[in-house]
């Protein structure tokens, strides 16, 4: 999965999500990236997307991104 941009999204992102919520990326399902607190064997069974950890809303999975998808800083893990 990409942002609305083009760049890959890879685990370690932080992003922001939508005003006042931000978050790291988990897992890219898509590009077979996992954090170690989120294994492919338990998360590999949603088939496609990225897992969101957020400061608001907790673990979010999303298909596709949203509009308001933004990349703050690569992640450690590039």
């Amino acid at each position: 999965m990409n942002y609305l941009d083009g760049e890959e999204i890879k685990v370690g992102d932080k992003v922001k999500l939508w005003e006042d919520c931000y978050g790291v990326v988990v897992a890219s399902i898509d590009g077979n990236e996992y954090d170690l607190e989120y294994p492919r064997e338990e998360w590999q069974y949603l088939k496609s997307g990225v897992l969101i950890r957020t400061d608001k809303a907790g673990l979010i999975h999303y298909l596709e991104p949203e509009n308001s998808l933004e990349l703050i800083e690569r992640g450690a893990t590039e």
